[in-house]
């Protein structure tokens, strides 16, 4: 299967930093309407068969010019929604909280799922929802796959799940609204990351000195500062 993970356009919470996880959520900006409504042509070249959205205002308002534009109903399912953030909620995500949000993500996606948000979800839990629906997807049989989703949530499954994508490489590289991560493969014979941001990602154990991260993308940027 080949499978799509689109974080959702631009949002209120965003524009303002915080640390937004809890229903309904923020709502998309005009920019992010805007982005939303570029998505239809920027994935033209995909022949997605399913569409998948998380129960997130913002994620179902991002998919919504794309299901139109395909013909196509949106999923929504708990399972895609954004990693939980707690007694951290609606705090700053450029602050101490926001760090402690996002070393708790990539300790999860390093292995320590036993490990529970202040107040919220642990490892265990948030990787097995988002396999769920992954799983869900997998099994009905569609060649393409587009799931809307958020920023923490996509660089941690894919940083646990992908053969080629390890933390540092995720951490380092934070999606802008509306980036993707194209991924082939299935839940039983695992992952690979074909690009991430637009930028091709290399096999596992392919030659060059980037080793199992994938080719570099370029200067890092900042680290997230919302969700």
């Amino acid at each position: 299967m080949r499978l799509l993970l689109v974080r959702h356009g631009q949002t209120t919470a965003n524009v303002d930093f915080l640390l937004d996880t809890a229903l309904p959520g923020a709502p998309l900006t005009e920019l992010g309407r805007r982005q939303a409504a570029a998505l239809p042509e920027a994935l033209a070249d995909e022949h997605i068969e399913a569409l998948y959205a998380s129960t997130l205002v913002r994620t179902q308002q991002t998919a919504a010019p794309l299901a139109a534009a395909r013909g196509l109903d949106v999923l929504v399912r708990d399972g895609l929604r954004e990693l939980s953030a707690g007694d951290l909620e609606n705090l700053p995500g450029d602050s101490d909280a926001g760090a402690a949000y996002m070393r708790t993500v990539f300790a999860w996606a390093a292995g320590d799922t036993r490990l529970r948000m202040p107040g919220g979800e642990n490892g265990t839990e948030a990787l097995a929802r988002y396999d769920a629906v992954i799983a869900e997807a997998a099994a009905s049989g569609s060649g393409t796959v587009a799931m809307i989703s958020h920023g923490a949530a996509i660089r941690m499954w894919t940083a646990a799940r992908a053969d080629n994508v390890n933390v540092p490489f995720a951490a380092a590289r934070p999606l802008d609204n509306t980036g993707v991560v194209i991924l082939e493969g299935t839940p039983a014979d695992g992952w690979q990351a074909l690009s991430w941001a637009g930028a091709v990602v290399e096999p596992a154990g392919a030659a060059g000195d980037a080793g199992p991260a994938g080719r570099p993308l370029g200067p890092d940027r900042r680290p997230d500062r919302a969700r």
